[in-house]
């Protein structure tokens, strides 16, 4: 799987994250401690990275993805009851925007779920 290597370390951050912390707090908690953890396995990570969209080469909006690992990976963080489609094509927009072609969504809603999303370039 393509960056596999990453995301298994990620996944792991999260279920860490989610079986200390729970349920109930704000996504930025979550965010914040994912971080911490994230940055013990030596990653570098963008947060609240900005995104632009273009179409005919004219900038025509503008997303904000809550990290990027490694220049690689797009998490966007839920704290949610449950994902839904919604959710999976934000991330999949964030992917169609960069050159970037794998995201993680995670969820830390009731139960912890996430989702690998893959948008390769040359659907791009």
């Amino acid at each position: 799987m393509l960056h596999s290597d990453i995301t298994e370390k990620i996944i792991e951050a999260f279920y860490k994250v989610y079986n200390t912390l729970g349920y109930g707090f704000l996504e930025k908690v979550y965010e914040n401690s994912l971080i911490i953890k994230l940055k013990q396995f030596e990653f570098t990570i963008e947060k609240q990275k900005k995104i632009k969209v273009y179409f005919e080469g004219n900038i025509v909006g503008e997303y904000i993805a809550d990290l990027v690992v490694n220049k690689k990976v797009i998490i966007e963080i839920k704290a949610v009851e449950e994902l839904c489609e919604e959710h999976k094509f934000q991330l999949i927009n964030y992917l169609k925007a960069t050159n970037m072609e794998v995201g993680l969504l995670l969820n830390f809603g009731k139960k912890p779920e996430f989702k690998r999303v893959i948008f390769t370039n040359d659907r791009k």
